[in-house]
């Protein structure tokens, strides 16, 4: 009886036991898998989400820019731009795109123009590096 009691025991320690290393390689492997294809789905959507922050910016300067036409009369020649805003509070400070350049303001023959370089911050471009201009309705110029 002390035999079977003691075997019983035994059975017990052994499924009381952890994880075996194989088990543990195992979970840390789906775990890895899970956190690639993850991470595969998401890093595309943050380049679209900066995109669609650039285009929000721009409308939003946009507007600071019609405010500034109603108190002067004008939009801001070129060589003062956004600074003018920035002077004249139509904006608390001057603005950034979503990829820590300073957005490009063109006065066109009186008529307002901001451009966002894009990913690369330099003109052209194609996909991430495309321009994002008011002067296209503030979407990305996809040549």
């Amino acid at each position: 009886m002390s035999q079977n009691t003691h075997s019983q025991q035994r059975r017990r320690n052994r499924n009381r036991r952890g994880m075996t290393l194989i088990e543990i390689m195992v979970v840390i492997t789906i775990l890895g898998l899970i956190a690639a294809a993850v991470g595969v789905a998401v890093i595309p959507q943050l380049e679209a989400a900066r995109r669609d922050r650039a285009s929000l910016d721009i409308k939003s300067i946009q507007g600071a820019l019609k405010l500034y036409y109603t108190k002067k009369g004008k939009y801001p020649d070129t060589s003062s731009g956004l600074n003018a805003l920035v002077e004249t509070q139509s904006l608390e400070q001057m603005p950034k795109d979503p990829w820590n350049n300073d957005y490009v303001y063109l006065n066109e023959g009186g008529k307002p123009v901001i451009i966002s370089y894009g990913a690369d911050g330099t003109a052209g471009g194609e996909g991430n590096d495309a321009d994002i201009s008011s002067a296209d309705g503030a979407t990305a110029n996809n040549k």
